[in-house]
């Protein structure tokens, strides 16, 4: 049987790692870039769970692996009338997560397409795709596919002709600030602050290194921006209890916005990524939910074409529909709350310092925030 042929159009760190992973499975692949931007001057990190880092490695052959940091420990403090309170901490033997910074990733995913066969790098901008007949276009030329994946970032044009607009969207009306820190402390484990101005992760990715991502009000950022990053050095300098941040980059912006996808595919086009879901950094779970995507396509992929059966003509993109949408709204919608919950409002905090004040009592709730982090909801 002739191998059968997908494209997957955008090589971010959702498109190259689809890539990779579903070349595993006898297909062949044609990956579209047409970036114009240079990656790696991207200072952003990320951080994936355990099972989601045991499925990359099973997967895609990471080298020495040495790019990724470990952590056994995450601690949540909050800021209460100017005082910092650890309100819960997760504590286990093994990883809790693992942290990596996107350009490292990217650099050895494009090393591996480069190597690998089944994937072949096409440097042109897709200019139209018919969801009907299952074709792309670009230049002049017109290629039919089995499978056509859609993964261009929060928006594009080419997901109207699929979702038509259709998507639970909030515009939170903030920038996610990031940063990379040098130091000289003694800075192991992952961190989140709930301030009054905004929540603040500190993810380390080296020993004497670590990234924030800060969200703050657009208005916050714009009133302080000439003077942000000495703002921020001194905020990390009291809630980590240390002098010795050394040298602090250039801060990026980035905004940050609710949206997810109602519609998922159409007939053999399907939207992946965070063209399929964009949610709030605070919980870190944005490329967890990717990862989750990518791997219940495969596990479906996989057994249409043990069956011998055809990609284009089977129901691999609803069943992928039917089995991830429901978690994605979940978390997409969950972190929501969890934003809205840590806003800076003097009528609701009583209630709020109340819970917070009691929650590290309660083994079952990080329990099951744990197990959730880590496999998801409806694992």
């Amino acid at each position: 049987m002739e191998k059968q042929k997908i494209c997957i159009i955008g090589d971010g760190l959702a498109g190259v790692t689809a890539a990779i992973i579903l070349s595993k499975e006898n297909i062949q692949i044609d990956l579209y870039s047409n970036k114009n931007k240079n990656f790696f001057l991207d200072n952003r990190t990320t951080a994936i769970s355990e099972s989601n880092y045991q499925f990359i490695k099973k997967n895609i052959n990471l080298g020495t692996q040495n790019f990724f940091w470990w952590c056994k420990k995450i601690n949540l403090f909050f800021e209460d009338k100017k005082k910092i309170t650890n309100f819960l901490n997760f504590d286990k033997n093994k990883n809790l997560m693992y942290i990596f910074q996107n350009k490292d990733l990217k650099k050895r995913l494009d090393k591996l397409i480069s190597t690998t066969n089944e994937v072949t790098l096409r440097k042109k901008k897709v200019e139209h795709v018919n969801t009907d007949e299952g074709f792309i276009i670009f230049g002049k030329k017109k290629i039919f596919y089995d499978l056509i994946i859609l993964s261009i970032g929060g928006r594009s044009e080419l997901y109207s002709t699929i979702d038509e607009g259709r998507s639970i969207e909030k515009n939170y009306d903030e920038l996610a600030l990031t940063t990379i820190i040098k130091h000289n402390a003694q800075i192991k484990n992952a961190s989140q602050f709930f301030l009054k101005e905004g929540p603040l992760a500190i993810l380390p990715f080296k020993k004497k290194a670590f990234s924030t991502v800060w969200s703050v009000s657009s208005n916050y950022f714009f009133i302080n921006k000439k003077n942000i990053k000495k703002i921020l050095t001194e905020k990390l300098r009291i809630l980590l209890k240390t002098k010795s941040i050394q040298n602090i980059k250039k801060i990026q912006s980035y905004q940050i916005n609710l949206n997810l996808k109602t519609r998922y595919f159409k007939k053999n086009v399907l939207i992946l990524g965070d063209g399929l879901h964009t949610i709030h950094p605070m919980a870190g779970q944005g490329f967890n939910l990717v990862l989750r995507d990518i791997k219940k396509l495969k596990e479906l992929m996989s057994k249409t074409l043990k069956l011998g059966l055809s990609i284009k003509d089977s129901f691999i993109l609803k069943d992928f529909y039917n089995s991830r949408k429901p978690e994605n709204n979940l978390f997409g919608l969950g972190v929501n709350l969890t934003n809205i919950f840590f806003k800076d409002n003097k009528y609701f905090y009583p209630v709020k310092r109340g819970i917070l004040n009691n929650i590290n009592r309660f083994s079952f709730i990080k329990k099951i925030s744990q197990s959730i982090s880590d496999r998801g909801i409806l694992s």
